[in-house]
């Protein structure tokens, strides 16, 4: 993001109506699964996860470098390998894996831009997955070819796969960022437009009161 007070000039990105992955995991009998998605600033990811029905938790932070460089200001320099994402506990039972990668690519953030999201840019702030094990690599890869395949967006996919890492917690005052400052210009103008897209564009996955992070 451009600064904790700074104003953004650039509106929320465009979400996309996109079909749910054709390849998915089972229905099993687990209640608790984790997921670690990375697409921009993670105060909007964090916020869009945070109002959908099935995740128990949604928490803000770094992944893809190394312990002694997850904190925030070192991440911003882009050069520590992390990017801001966001580790997602959900129960598999109520939201699959794949439906999670439906809010993610549609709503959550733009996977065709490289390295940006929005006013903000960086590989901090790349498009990526996280993948916990190799079965949500695989329906991962399957729904990045299926939607390429469709054309549905109007440039090719450029979110990565990449190895599962250690995710580590951003600093306190990141998290339920959203809910906390809803008149903050930045969140009004990127962010909060994606909390109604969701609404709008999959309503069944719509939870109106968020699941908020408790002390860490």
């Amino acid at each position: 993001m451009l600064g904790l007070s700074m104003q953004s000039a650039v509106s929320a990105e465009p979400v996309v109506a996109i079909a749910p992955p054709t390849l998915d995991e089972p229905v099993g009998t687990s209640h608790s699964e984790v997921a670690v998605f990375a697409g921009g600033c993670f105060w909007g990811v964090q916020g869009v996860f945070q109002h959908v029905i099935g995740v128990e938790n949604a928490v803000s932070g770094y992944a893809g470098g190394e312990a002694n460089t997850a904190e925030y200001e070192q991440v911003g320099s882009g050069d520590t390998g992390h990017a801001e994402s966001v580790q997602v506990t959900y129960d598999p039972t109520k939201v699959t894996y794949g439906r999670l990668l439906q809010v993610f690519f549609s709503v959550a953030h733009n996977p065709t831009e490289l390295n940006r999201q929005g006013p903000d840019s960086g590989t901090q702030y790349r498009s990526a997955i996280f993948a916990q094990n190799p079965e949500q690599d695989k329906i991962a890869q399957a729904y990045i070819a299926q939607l390429d395949g469709s054309k549905v967006f109007s440039a090719p996919i450029v979110t990565k796969i990449e190895d599962h890492k250690s995710f580590f917690p951003a600093e306190g005052y990141h998290q339920n960022y959203l809910t906390l400052h809803p008149t903050s210009p930045y969140i009004a103008m990127n962010d909060l437009p994606k909390v109604q897209s969701l609404k709008e564009l999959v309503p069944t996955l719509y939870r109106a009161d968020p699941v908020l992070v408790g002390k860490l």
